[in-house]
């Protein structure tokens, strides 16, 4: 028997449905709707349009319901760190966005009563200013917790206007910071010392938990039948790509690449040395309690900015075709760091990238075409670095490194990194997310079984990945 769920999967630029149709061996997905996720900036600062997000999720919903009537569940998946405030069951203002700026002094304000060596010890997690526990320090700073009675990450938020009811998954959890690494329980000593109230919180649940049947209202703007119900799923998008890389053997690093580039291994433990610590490597909660020990790259952020910033005259940029003008690029390009801080705003990228390169007495690009070979050089080098940084600190053996998410489709992105890896790259399948989103809904309604290793060998017979070899 076959049955369709739907994955609602949310990008920090686009969002989709996804069909995904399963049985013991089939697996198959069919995209029903795509919509753009765009932040606005209003006088307080950067903040995500969640309402005009979820009308669009319940409008693909609604398509996925016309396509395929009998939807056993739905599961959702998105970025991680960002919430919403919440009070009598209504949001206190909307979610702000991580690139926003009003997290710097937050970060000094949490380390003068945790230092950083003590919240890695606590929580495990890479050092990045956007992290939950950094913004809550600016909303507890500017006075916005007093009123708020409890927060939900942004699955959970439209999980919880789907069902009413409201959990905290815990994969996404486990990147706010305040989830303890070895225990997978929210940190009560560390809420306590960062002055945070407790009763923010709400109740962990695991992947493959069942969330609750959709509310009336939503069944009838959508035609779902009353049948089907939400699931949580891996929510952090990326929990969700690891489950659906399509390895068949243990000795492998992953590459979830789209605006990040997650480089990382799994690993069944966390790995807590202080040379994990400096090396800004992270321990998020995985599928199935794994740990996804990672390191955030900038990714294709800094070329679709870039792209951003030429297309401000009103000329239409086509990536395919500057892709293959940076491919036929044959004199030596800047290398410059991915992940220097200064590209994570929004905002003039290639400018940016001249400034670093000027600072460093590197070459400038000088074209378009050379900023794309620069740009893809430069994250193909920091990729094949957290490769190798991940396999030494954990200790794990890697002989393939398994690309998956919208940069599998980066053919020069893919053939740069075998090279300067020294390892065969698999690339595929793109979308990854919403194929480990559909694993974790099938599971639990039954309709497969098994280990991440069989999931694993069901998405290798269903999207075959594409093999580079190391030149």
């Amino acid at each position: 028997m076959t049955t369709a769920v739907a994955a609602v999967d949310l990008g920090a630029t686009s969002g989709r449905v996804i069909l995904g149709a399963v049985s013991a061996n089939e697996l198959s997905i069919r995209p029903v709707a795509r919509f753009p996720n765009t932040p606005v900036r209003t006088v307080d600062g950067l903040h995500w349009n969640i309402l005009e997000l979820y009308r669009s999720v319940v409008a693909g919903l609604g398509a996925a319901a016309r396509e395929e009537p009998a939807i056993a569940s739905i599961g959702i998946d998105s970025w991680a760190v960002d919430y919403a405030l919440m009070r009598g069951g209504r949001m206190l203002g909307t979610p702000y966005h991580y690139r926003d700026e009003r997290n710097t002094a937050a970060v000094d304000d949490v380390h003068s009563v945790v230092s950083a060596e003590e919240l890695y010890a606590a929580n495990g997690l890479q050092h990045l200013p956007f992290n939950t526990v950094f913004q809550l320090a600016a909303d507890r700073a500017a006075g916005m917790l007093e009123a708020a009675e409890s927060l939900l990450l942004v699955p959970d938020l439209l999980a919880y206007w789907m069902t009413g009811r409201q959990i905290a998954e815990r994969t996404n959890a486990s990147t706010t910071g305040l989830v303890n690494v070895r225990t997978g329980r929210w940190d009560d000593a560390l809420i306590e010392r960062l002055a945070l109230p407790r009763s923010l919180f709400p109740e962990l649940v695991d992947a493959g938990t069942g969330i609750g049947a959709l509310l009336p209202e939503l069944r009838r703007e959508t035609g779902i039948g009353a049948s089907t119900t939400v699931t949580a799923v891996g929510s952090h998008d990326t929990a969700s790509a690891v489950l659906a890389v399509p390895a068949l053997h243990d000795d492998f690093a992953y590459i979830s690449c789209g605006t990040w580039g997650l480089v990382g291994v799994e690993l069944e433990a966390p790995e807590l040395s202080e040379a994990g610590r400096l090396a800004n490597f992270t321990n998020e909660g995985g599928v199935d309690g794994t740990v996804r020990y990672l390191h955030n790259v900038m990714g294709l952020w800094l070329l679709s900015e870039s792209v951003r910033e030429w297309e401000r005259d009103g000329s239409t940029i086509s990536l395919p075709a500057l892709l293959a003008a940076a491919t036929d690029v044959t004199a030596p390009v800047a290398v410059f760091d991915a992940n220097d801080p200064r590209f994570l705003a929004p905002g003039d990228m290639p400018a940016r990238i001249a400034e670093w390169c000027r600072e460093n007495s590197r070459p400038i690009p000088q074209s378009r075409a050379e900023f794309v070979r620069s740009i893809v050089e430069s994250l193909a080098d920091a990729f094949a670095r957290a490769v190798a940084t991940a396999a030494q600190l954990s200790g794990k053996t890697v002989s393939v490194i398994h690309v998956v998410g919208g940069g599998s489709q980066n053919e020069l992105l893919c053939q740069l990194l075998a090279d300067r890896a020294g390892l065969p790259v698999l690339a595929g399948p793109v979308e990854a997310t919403a194929i480990g989103n559909v694993l974790v809904q099938a599971r639990t309604a039954g309709l497969v079984s098994g280990s991440r290793d069989a999931l694993r060998s069901l998405v290798a017979a269903s999207f075959a990945p594409r093999l580079y070899s190391p030149r």
